[in-house]
């Protein structure tokens, strides 16, 4: 009986303090070698974007360091003069209407979706039910599906070819309202509202001092995703504006991209354009995303400390 049990004990798996390690030590390592995937594969065609940039128009194609690493030359300045002086500076236009339109819409979305969301959040009004399932509905539909719809009320208003055909339908979001509805209704708690109502409060003095603040990393949210999504746009630009003068950089680039690939091999300069544009493109959006984290980390800050 003795021998058994020792051969037992002897042959049984490690268990309790000594087998937990070694089991959440494999899953750690899975976890970071999963982890590392991600970034190479997210962080591998921006450093396409830098190495291409720095290469000549000829080194772009023949470079004997291959595609992934530096050539020979640095002409990196060189491209940036050539994109921001061929045909008299289109590039600089199309990035302000990029700029132009994020903003507006962006912007414009954002106040819709706080407005919105503190409503459904916290009044009650007849057919509030009804009107939040239809939100929903309108989450799932693609916003590529609702282009062509969108055209045709725009021409019917004489409004195709303008800034506010991008602006106006951009700052619709759907998915903002229904972020800032649920988050809302968590984060401002009901008393604290009640409360401010009782100190003599008007509706907007209690939204705009103290809901609005306990709503700013959403807020954050919610304006990110929306110029975001209005700066990427490139459907809705390419359906509703014919002027090469009122495109974005996406469909501004996209043109260039055809015209290259018409050349049959004499566009070699053009790609050049367009590697340098794609990059100097991203780079309002890295700078928005650096700008506004701090408000993230003082918006979970603060809820940690109610």
């Amino acid at each position: 009986m003795s021998v058994l049990t020792r051969t037992a004990d002897v042959d049984a798996p490690p268990t309790g303090a000594a087998g937990a390690p070694r089991r959440r030590n494999r899953r750690s390592w899975g976890s970071h070698v999963f982890l590392a995937f991600l970034v190479l594969y997210f962080v591998l065609p921006l450093w396409f974007l830098v190495v291409a940039s720095t290469k000549s128009g000829g080194g772009l194609f023949n470079s004997p360091n291959g595609a992934l690493w530096f050539g020979d030359g640095f002409a990196l300045f060189d491209n940036l003069r050539t994109l921001f002086t061929y045909n008299d500076g289109i590039y600089l236009r199309w990035l302000g209407n990029s700029l132009l339109y994020a903003v507006g819409g962006g912007v414009g979305a954002t106040v819709l979706a706080v407005l919105a969301g503190y409503a459904f959040a916290k009044f009650d009004f007849p057919g509030r039910r009804l009107t939040f399932a239809l939100l929903l509905g309108a989450v799932m539909v693609p916003m590529t599906a609702l282009v062509i719809p969108t055209f045709v009320m725009l021409s019917e208003v004489q409004m195709t070819n303008t800034v506010w055909a991008v602006i106006l339908p951009s700052m619709l979001s759907p998915f903002g309202v229904y972020l800032m509805r649920v988050y809302c209704a968590d984060a401002v708690p009901d008393e604290l509202l009640d409360a401010a109502r009782m100190d003599g409060a008007g509706e907007f003095r209690v939204f705009r001092q103290v809901a609005l603040p306990l709503m700013r990393p959403a807020v954050v949210t919610v304006l990110l995703l929306s110029v975001v999504g209005t700066w990427n746009n490139y459907f809705l630009p390419l359906a509703v504006l014919s002027d090469s003068q009122l495109f974005p950089v996406t469909v501004g680039i996209n043109l260039w991209q055809g015209l290259a690939g018409a050349n049959n091999g004499g566009g070699v300069s053009l790609y050049t354009l367009i590697i340098v544009g794609s990059l100097v493109s991203i780079l309002p959006l890295i700078a928005a995303f650096l700008g506004l984290q701090k408000y993230w980390q003082g918006g979970l800050s603060i809820g940690s400390l109610k």
